[in-house]
């Protein structure tokens, strides 16, 4: 295990608060094109894989859980969705190891009711909303019925936070437009949702001051450190995470695009005192999403 402070546990005690789907529904169905264009400029290869594979790969690291994320952007980005049966289908599939979140289109007709239907029949713990991909400003009155809703439902979401390099290097990234990452979005529906918990997902690059700010100031605001490798995360978001809001930031990869073991490897080399580490890792994540 490349984390020490594991070696004291009975099991993988780690929980990844971000991954998505190693298939193609995810990689190629819902990304296609601005999936490659971010996988050409970063030089990766989004090679799709099992979930056997995923498990083994995870377990290997000391993880023991990890959020699966859902994903419909199919309004803006005209891509079909994962659809949110199949994530209940996989975590039903690995149930000690997935949870599932659903994804809902806010930009459907029938978002509410498909809302609903995420938690009441499919027992799904929670939303996932990418604002570039899906092209909707979350603080916009027209999504109060949406956000209402899951507030009444009692689970978390969790907002994208910052840049996206989907459709990266596109003319016209693809037409996904980079404002709706920035996190004062999230401080109106923070504000106006109090029973709402959300986690941003992301150190949310150009904007992590205001990131930093509205998790210090919003008692209902969470963050993670997904989608970055610790190398190269902002050294205020790091000081942060040590410090002020180590009980407001957790783990996340933005699995396939970031391996755990790699992640873990460098975060370790961070050293930051033990008892951070497990909140950071799996202390900060079993509060919030009640395990």
């Amino acid at each position: 295990m490349p984390i020490d402070i594991l070696e004291d546990e009975d099991e993988p005690r780690i929980i990844d608060t971000h991954a998505h789907q190693p298939t193609k529904e995810f990689l190629e169905d819902a990304g296609g094109q601005m999936m490659e264009d971010a996988a050409n400029k970063f030089g990766a290869k989004m090679e799709t894989d099992t979930y056997d594979s995923f498990v083994e790969e995870y377990r290997e690291a000391g993880i023991g859980r990890t959020i699966l994320l859902g994903w419909d952007a199919e309004t803006n980005t005209g891509n079909p969705p994962v659809p949110n049966d199949y994530v209940a289908e996989i975590r039903d599939e690995y149930p000690d190891f997935f949870i599932g979140f659903g994804s809902v289109d806010p930009l459907k007709d029938d978002c509410v009711e498909e809302a609903e239907r995420v938690v009441n029949d499919l027992d799904l713990s929670g939303f996932k909303f990418q604002q570039i991909a899906q092209g909707f400003d979350p603080s916009d009155p027209e999504h109060e019925e949406l956000f209402s809703t899951i507030e009444d439902l009692g689970v978390p979401v969790v907002f994208h936070g910052g840049n996206s390099t989907l459709g990266a290097g596109a003319p016209g990234g693809r037409g996904l437009k980079i404002k709706y990452g920035n996190p004062m979005l999230i401080d109106d529906v923070a504000a106006e949702h109090p029973d709402l918990q959300i986690l941003l997902a992301h150190p949310a690059f150009p904007w992590e001051q205001e990131q930093l700010a509205i998790c210090q100031q919003k008692g209902n605001v969470y963050m993670d450190l997904s989608g970055w490798l610790p190398k190269y995360i902002d050294d205020q978001v790091l000081h942060y995470a040590k410090t002020l809001l180590q009980d407001k930031v957790m783990f996340g990869t933005d699995y396939p695009m970031i391996r755990p073991k790699k992640w873990l490897n460098q975060f370790e080399e961070l050293d930051f005192p033990e008892e951070v580490q497990r909140k950071i890792l799996w202390e900060n994540a079993e509060e919030f999403l009640g395990l």
